[in-house]
C-alpha cells in the first residue's frame, strides 16, 4: 500500500510548459555536466577500508544536493556506509514512485589501463570517462536532475518522488537488504524505477523487465594428505584435480544443457511473442562474437544469442586452482583442488533447491578415492517484472520522447538482488530504465558514459513524472 498522500494532486503538465521544461535543460547543459563531474571526482569506493571518508563524502554530496532542491532528507546509518532517502511532498490521489541507486563504485585497478585518471573526469569524443560514469553516478543523477528542475521552475510535481541511493551496492547491498523490511512504510511505493543497466545498442533505447538470478559456490576435492611425486605415485591413487575436472565435466553436455536433474524443471519457456520480437532486434551473432574476441558463439542449442543470455538459466566455471602455479614444471599429484562456479537463473528457480540438486549430482559423479565439499556463497532468484502497466507505457512514451526512438522490451542476463527484494518487500512495479551502452567499461577500466545520453536521460526522467501522472489519472 502506498503511504497517505496530503497535499490536492496539481496534474501533469500541459504541452507548453513541458516543452518549456525541456527547454530549461537544454539551455543548462554545462551546468547539469559539472554537477556530474564534481561527483565523479569523489573515488567512493566502498569496497577500500582506505575510502571510507570519501565514500562518505559522496553520500554528503548526494544529500546537500537533494536537499538544495527542497527535498526532505534523512541519512540512515547501516552497519556499513550510510544510505539517502529523500522525497517530495505527498500528493493526494497521486502515484508515488521511488527512485533507487547507488553512489558507491568499483575500485579502479589496473590503474595503469586507464586513459586518464579514473577520478579526474574527462570527456573525449563525446564520451565522459571515469568510474562511476554509468555505474551508477552518472546514471541515478539524470533522475536527481529531473526533479530538481522540476522543483526549481515552480512546477508542482504531479506525484510524489522519494529517493533511496546507498552505498553498498558494489558490495552486494547486505544492510539494505536486512534493513529493508524495517523501512518498508517510509519506502512504501506504487512502482521502482532504476537506471543502472544499458539500452539495447547505440541508438535503440530499452526497457528491462527481466534480471537472472545468481547462484555462487566453490566446490573442493581432497585426495592425498600432501602432494605426491607422480612418478612414484601415478596411477595408484585418484589425482584430486582429475577428479574436479570429471565432477565439473559432468554438468553440460555438448548441447550446451546442464545435466542436474531437475535443473529445468522450474524455468518458464519464453512465449512465442517473446521469441519474435528478441528476433527483430538488430542483433548479429557474427559482431557479438568479434566485440567479445571469439571465433565462434556457443551456448544451449535450439536457442538464439540473446535469448540464452536473458532467459535461459546457465552454469559457468569461475576460477580453477590446484598444484603448482609458479613457473617451471613440479610433476606432483596435487592434494587438493578446488573450483569457484556459478549459475545464473531465471524466474521461478530456487537457489536454495539448485543446492540440494547439486549436491545430489557431485554425490553421483564423484571418482572413487577423493572427498568432496560443496560450499555455498550467495544466492538470489531472478525476477520479472509486468510490462502491462501504466508504469511501462508512461516509461516507453517519454523514453520515445527523449531518445527520438520508441524502446524495445529485453531482459538482463545479469542479476540486480535488491530488486527482487523490492517487488517482495513493497509490493511494487519495477521499472529498469538503462540509460548507459553496453561497451561502457563497467567494472572495468576506461568506464565511460556518453555526454548526450546523460541529457536524454535526465529529459526522460523529466518526461516520465509527467506521463505517469497522465497514465494514472
Amino acid at each position: 500500500m502506498s503511504p497517505s498522500r496530503e497535499n490536492a494532486a496539481t496534474g501533469p503538465l500541459d504541452d507548453a510548459s513541458l516543452d518549456q521544461l525541456i527547454e530549461s535543460l537544454d539551455s543548462d547543459r554545462n551546468a547539469l555536466l559539472d554537477d556530474l563531474l564534481e561527483w565523479l571526482r569523489i573515488p567512493s569506493v566502498s569496497s577500500d577500508s582506505r575510502r571510507q571518508g570519501e565514500v562518505r563524502q559522496a553520500c554528503d554530496w548526494v544529500s546537500r544536493k537533494l536537499e538544495q532542491a527542497g527535498l526532505s532528507v534523512e541519512t540512515i546509518a547501516t552497519e556499513g556506509h550510510p544510505m539517502v532517502v529523500a522525497q517530495t511532498a505527498p500528493i493526494e490521489g497521486a502515484p508515488v514512485v521511488l527512485v533507487y541507486g547507488h553512489y558507491d563504485v568499483q575500485p579502479a585497478e589496473p590503474l595503469e589501463d586507464w586513459v586518464s585518471g579514473p577520478f579526474e573526469p574527462t570527456v573525449r569524443d563525446g564520451d565522459l570517462f571515469a568510474r562511476g560514469a554509468t555505474d551508477d553516478k552518472g546514471q541515478v543523477l539524470t533522475h536527481i536532475q529531473s526533479v530538481c528542475r522540476w522543483l526549481s521552475a515552480g512546477h508542482p510535481l504531479p506525484l510524489q518522488i522519494k529517493f533511496l541511493i546507498e552505498g553498498e551496492e558494489e558490495v552486494g547491498s547486505e544492510n539494505l537488504e536486512r534493513m529493508l523490511p524495517d523501512l518498508a512504510e517510509k519506502l512504501a511505493c506504487d512502482c521502482v524505477v532504476i537506471s543502472d543497466s544499458s539500452q539495447y545498442a547505440d541508438g535503440q533505447p530499452a526497457i528491462t523487465y527481466g534480471l537472472r538470478g545468481i547462484a555462487t559456490y566453490e566446490l573442493s576435492v581432497d585426495g592425498p594428505s600432501q602432494d605426491l611425486h607422480s612418478g612414484s605415485f601415478g596411477g595408484a591413487v585418484m589425482n584430486p584435480a582429475i577428479a574436479l575436472c570429471k565432477m565439473l565435466a559432468s554438468m553440460v553436455d555438448e548441447n550446451g544443457v546442464i545435466q542436474i536433474p531437475g535443473y529445468y524443471d522450474r524455468v518458464q519457456p519464453l512465449t512465442d511473442q517473446e521469441r519474435r520480437q528478441w528476433r527483430e532486434l538488430p542483433q548479429s551473432d557474427e559482431a557479438f562474437a568479434a566485440n567479445v574476441g571469439v571465433q565462434e558463439l556457443f551456448g544451449e542449442q535450439g536457442y538464439t544469442t540473446d535469448e540464452r543470455r536473458w532467459a535461459r538459466p546457465t552454469f559457468d566455471i569461475n576460477g580453477l586452482t590446484s598444484g603448482h602455479q609458479g613457473e617451471g614444471v613440479k610433476t606432483i599429484i596435487p592434494a587438493k583442488a578446488s573450483a569457484k562456479i556459478s549459475f545464473r537463473l531465471v524466474a521461478d528457480q530456487d537457489p536454495r533447491e539448485l543446492t540440494q540438486q547439486l549436491n545430489e549430482h557431485f554425490s553421483a559423479n564423484a571418482p572413487p578415492g577423493v572427498r568432496w565439499k560443496l560450499v555455498s556463497d550467495h544466492g538470489a532468484p531472478g525476477m520479472l517484472a509486468n510490462i502491462d502497466t501504466p508504469f511501462a507505457k508512461a516509461a516507453e512514451r517519454a523514453i520515445d520522447a527523449a531518445f527520438g526512438a520508441k524502446p524495445v522490451f529485453i531482459r538482463e542476463g545479469g542479476s540486480i538482488p535488491i530488486v527482487t527484494r523490492f517487488q517482495e518487500v513493497l509490493g511494487c512495479d519495477c521499472l529498469l530504465l538503462g540509460w548507459g551502452l553496453s561497451d561502457d567499461n563497467a567494472h572495468s577500466p576506461n568506464e565511460k558514459f556518453r555526454v548526450e545520453d546523460y541529457h536524454r536521460g535526465i529529459q526522460a526522467s523529466a518526461r516520465l513524472w509527467n506521463e505517469i501522472a497522465k497514465q494514472v489519472e
